[in-house]
């Protein structure tokens, strides 16, 4: 399981208060006051918040302790509520090869370029690059469109023709999707 840290910047009172309340947390509290240390730190650690008084730019992953005085489990609740957050984006992002897709917003996005796709192309991308092997139209027709095998249909080939110009255009990547003998494959 991945371990959920609350690094405590420059604010010791509320680090003595959090160390107090350890048993009952969950995530592992660290205290940490200077800027280098802190730096070093983030490197290492995947999930994780920060709470300060004072926002930090380019950091992220912050949780500004603005209101004050708090109910300690009013901030406990909002700490947790940050770490689920934070959990469901990370869950809702998938690399694949250079590009990431983000369910959520249903981009792919690949050196600072986005291209918004639709629900069934995100699908499609999904499939193939799930089972990295070729697959036949008749498999994408039965595990990506849920038609039944017997259909004579050109769906899937001009959805696949789509995306993949839609590739091509933004993108410059006429071999995302390829074209076998024995189906498309990502590659």
């Amino acid at each position: 399981m991945n371990i959920q840290n609350l690094i405590i910047y420059q604010f010791s009172s509320l680090y003595q208060i959090l160390k107090e309340l350890d048993q009952e947390l969950n995530f592992k509290t660290i205290e940490i006051n200077n800027e280098k240390l802190l730096n070093n730190k983030i490197k290492n650690l995947n999930n994780y918040i920060i709470i300060t008084k004072k926002k930090l730019f380019n950091t992220n992953n912050q949780y500004v302790f603005e209101q004050s005085p708090i109910k300690i489990f009013k901030l406990i609740e909002r700490l947790n509520v940050e770490f689920l957050r934070k959990q469901f984006l990370n869950q809702s992002e998938i690399n694949i090869n250079k590009y990431l897709i983000n369910l959520n917003t249903r981009e792919i996005t690949s050196k600072n370029l986005k291209l918004k796709l639709t629900e069934k192309e995100i699908k499609i991308i999904l499939y193939l690059s799930e089972i990295q092997k070729p697959v036949s139209i008749e498999e994408l027709q039965k595990n990506v469109w849920k038609y039944q095998s017997d259909l004579e249909t050109h769906t899937v080939e001009t959805h696949i023709y789509r995306l993949r110009k839609k590739i091509l255009k933004y993108f410059d990547d006429k071999n995302f999707i390829i074209s076998k003998k024995n189906g498309y494959q990502i590659k």
